[in-house]
């Protein structure tokens, strides 16, 4: 099918593409990106009029639960990527805490195929570091790579010793394998709720300090030096943490990073009365935080933005706060939070930069040639209207996972149309 996009803002930071112009799509894949319709010979099946709309590559989301396999009273596979469509997401890296965990190439290879069978978004599955997540065998991590894996991760498990963690990286520089880690000293803050600070002691709340977070840093940034190991950092969340990142990056370790979207705007001031909506891992931390992230996020330090999307459902999250799973669903949010972020630091000049951070900086962390209009590439692509605004409500979330802290919150931009491999796949 060839289908002519005309009209709209073309935004694609990968190639410095920021005006009004045409995109042609034909079977698939991006034609042509051009001005006047007189220098391209190009007869479209449809003709969609983009006035008004922004065009971008689709979304890269670095951090989405799909609660496949297993978990299917919290969230079906088909309802989540419909919410990754109607995000705008159209490839998305899926973590291994499922159940069973994703340790075996069956497994991968099976949520794989179900996912191509539904026609939707791109899944990139993270194999386990450890079987089971228990951090006392290393998985096999050559053959969860050729079942599809794009890297290796223990999730929210902190691996439980120094030892384990450089068996780890010693195993994936031999095959250079990247690894996904969420810096957390596996003592330090183990059963808190919070961040640890004047909030949380005066909600009687255990505390995760930031030393959780700084302490895991100097022991993976200690082990890179030594191993050589490509490291991804998921879900930053200090001002002292990114500190430390800036540093080792300074220094040339081969490290990437990124924060999760609902640490952009909210601090653990949001928790406010026990709102188990702002239960999250890592926890919400202090103003100063918040703007370190945004910082970071200009400057580099952070190269990405993810949803964070895990899906809970009533019976985990209509709890007493300390007993209330965290999480919180992101993908529908991710578009209109990155939006609303750029126009409170920059406005319309911002707007590219922005798009970068969950385009084509994501897709430069896996290496895949996602995020991008580039001629010849995947016609993954998102039309969205950065003027209009919804209002977040439960009912109107199309995943099973319908909580988040921006329940009520009017929030801007709007998915108007997702297209996966040149085909229309969500219409507003």
């Amino acid at each position: 099918m060839k289908i002519l996009i005309e009209n709209g803002r073309v935004i694609d930071p990968a190639n410095n593409i920021d005006r009004i112009c045409n995109l042609a799509i034909d079977h698939g894949q991006i034609d042509a990106i051009f001005t006047d319709k007189a220098d391209l010979d190009f007869t479209p099946d449809r003709v969609i009029d983009a006035s008004g709309l922004v065009v971008t590559p689709g979304f890269v989301d670095l951090g989405a639960r799909l609660r496949e396999p297993g978990d299917e009273h919290r969230s079906f596979l088909k309802s989540e990527l419909n919410a990754a469509l109607a995000g705008g997401v159209t490839s998305l890296v899926c973590p291994p805490d499922t159940e069973p965990v994703l340790d075996e190439p069956g497994l991968v290879e099976m949520l794989k195929y179900r996912a191509s069978a539904l026609n939707k978004a791109h899944i990139y599955p993270l194999g386990a570091l450890t079987i089971g997540l228990k951090g006392e065998k290393l998985t096999e991590m050559s053959e969860l790579t050729d079942a599809g894996c794009v890297g290796f991760s223990n999730a929210n498990a902190p691996l439980p010793n120094t030892e384990m963690l450089l068996r780890v990286m010693q195993y994936a520089k031999s095959f250079d394998f990247c690894i996904w880690l969420q810096p957390q000293d596996p003592s330090l803050g183990k059963n808190g709720m919070a961040h640890s600070g004047a909030l949380s002691a005066r909600l009687g709340l255990s505390g995760i300090p930031v030393i959780a977070e700084t302490i895991s840093l100097h022991t993976i940034f200690e082990l890179m030096r030594i191993t050589g190991a490509r490291v991804h950092l998921c879900r930053l969340s200090s001002a002292a943490g990114i500190e430390l990142v800036r540093q080792a990056k300074a220094e040339g370790l081969p490290v990437t990073a990124d924060a999760g979207i609902h640490h952009l705007h909210l601090t653990d001031a949001d928790i406010d009365y026990f709102d188990s909506n702002a239960r999250l891992i890592p926890p919400l931390r202090s103003d100063k935080d918040r703007q370190a992230i945004t910082a970071a996020l200009k400057d580099g330090t952070l190269d990405a933005i993810c949803s964070d999307h895990t899906p809970t459902d009533d019976d985990e999250k209509l709890l007493p706060f300390g007993e209330a799973a965290p999480g919180a669903t992101g993908l529908e949010l991710l578009l209109s939070l990155t939006l609303k972020w750029a126009n409170e630091n920059g406005g319309d000049d911002a707007l590219s930069p922005a798009i970068a951070k969950i385009t084509s900086e994501p897709a430069r962390i896996l290496g895949l040639p996602c995020g991008t209009l580039d001629v010849g590439s995947v016609a993954d692509v998102c039309l969205f209207d950065p003027k209009a605004s919804w209002t977040v409500e439960a009912g109107n979330l199309l995943s099973q996972g319908r909580h988040t802290p921006f329940l009520g919150r009017e929030i801007p931009g709007r998915i108007r149309m997702t297209l996966v491999d040149g085909q229309i796949v969500f219409e507003r």
